[in-house]
């Protein structure tokens, strides 16, 4: 039978149910996309990453926890099979044939009926690239030309760079607050000349969507009070591939050394023998509070802001943060992973002087499609934020810059 070409088409899923089988690397990579055309996702499977499990505890996407079974694609649209289980990527495979339902497999693209092309976005616009000639097919050369022809619309000149040499190494790559154009130029051209990606659930995750297949993605998320990947074994995981000759990227949310432990690596590959490149990033401290429409300075109303990080409550032994003197401040306070601790914190800038009306701000997953920003005051906030269901990750700003120009604060 002669091999013919793909047809592309742009899917427009928003509302429909898309089905996803396997909770794996393949899936955490794909299912960022997914949400964001607003799609119905139902994902299947026993078990999944832990950036996949914060995406259902996030409500982004319904997750029946068990293993495939005929029917689970009845009334879908759309279907990814990307199980480990060969037997039941072919039967899930046979059943969205029997019910025209588009379908990708990870496992044997030739026996899907759909393939997911190489994607990028520049001003509003997304590229797509597929390889016609199947027996030509090289996810390599096929990312190439999507990045070739997103770097040329992003310069003006739509001219494919130059080949640029794999060094092998770290780099260290703070990719911003979580919207994908925030990362840095430098970031994501190391990015994708990266044969390894050590991400972080609050990198910017739509990022991993671009990266060819070959790439290896190590998911080093860190969910609050759930599952996470030690310290000492991200560490490791940067020297071992490195000593591989690998090119590696550790990519972190915001700059990685704002909160970041980007220097706890660096020491440890520094005490390894191995090159480290840092590339600073847009800290959430500043960015998301200014997507949200609040400036951590304004002229006549705040000349400094503080960013202290709020993971430990005052009253901890552990707690490095001088809060009797913040509350003596007249600036901006910005919090850090503080929605849990809010209520001590807000009591204890009370008790040591600041007005119980200072406005109050709290920013959650601010720069993506998903910001809300819910307002409060220091008397309230703790109350607001279990009613308003606040969860992190969040941003708390707090002091008169939040009523520069906000909503009424009840």
């Amino acid at each position: 039978m002669a091999e013919h070409p793909a047809y592309p088409v742009g899917l427009r899923l928003a509302g429909r149910r898309v089905v996803v089988l396997g909770g794996g690397q393949v899936a955490q990579r794909r299912l960022p996309a997914l949400i964001a055309a607003g799609a119905d996702v139902h994902l299947v499977s026993p078990e999944a990453t832990p950036s996949v499990e914060a995406m259902a505890d996030a409500g982004e996407l319904v997750w029946s926890k068990r293993a495939y079974a005929e029917g689970d694609l009845a009334a879908a649209w759309y279907a990814l099979i990307a199980t480990s289980d060969p037997v039941a990527n072919r039967q899930a495979s046979a059943e969205a044939e029997a019910c025209r339902v588009w379908c990708v497999r990870s496992d044997d693209a030739d026996a899907a009926t759909a393939w997911t092309p190489a994607t990028g976005h520049s001003e509003g616009v997304t590229i797509a690239v597929l390889t016609t000639d199947a027996r030509g097919r090289d996810p390599r050369h096929t990312a190439a030309v999507r990045d070739a022809v997103v770097e040329g619309l992003r310069d003006g000149t739509l001219v494919a760079p130059h080949f640029r040499t794999r060094t092998p190494g770290v780099a260290l790559v703070g990719g911003g607050p979580g919207d994908p154009d925030l990362i840095t130029v430098r970031g994501r051209r190391l990015l994708a000349e990266a044969d390894v990606v050590i991400a972080d659930r609050l990198g910017p995750r739509d990022l991993l969507a671009e990266l060819p297949p070959h790439v290896e993605v190590i998911d080093a998320a860190k969910i609050p009070y759930g599952r996470y990947m030690a310290q000492e074994a991200i560490n490791n995981a940067l020297i071992e591939h490195a000593r591989q000759g690998k090119s590696v990227v550790r990519l972190k949310g915001g700059d990685p050394y704002v909160f970041g432990r980007g220097m706890e690596e660096l020491q440890a590959l520094a005490e390894a023998g191995i090159a480290c490149t840092v590339v600073p990033g847009i800290s959430s401290s500043i960015s998301v509070p200014g997507a949200a429409g609040i400036p951590v300075t304004h002229r006549g109303v705040a000349h400094e802001f503080t960013v202290v990080s709020g993971h430990v409550a005052p009253d901890d032994d552990r707690s490095l943060v001088d809060w009797p003197s913040l509350a003596k401040l007249t600036g901006t306070l910005v919090v850090l992973m503080g929605v849990d601790k809010i209520g001590k914190i807000a009591e204890t800038l009370v008790a040591h002087g600041k007005s119980p009306d200072t406005p109050v701000a709290l920013v959650q997953e601010g720069t993506t499609a998903a910001q809300r920003r819910v307002d409060a005051t220091l008397a309230t906030v703790a109350e607001t934020v279990r009613v308003q269901e606040v969860r992190p990750p969040a941003v708390i700003v707090i002091g008169a810059v939040v009523a520069v120009n906000s909503p009424t604060i009840e």
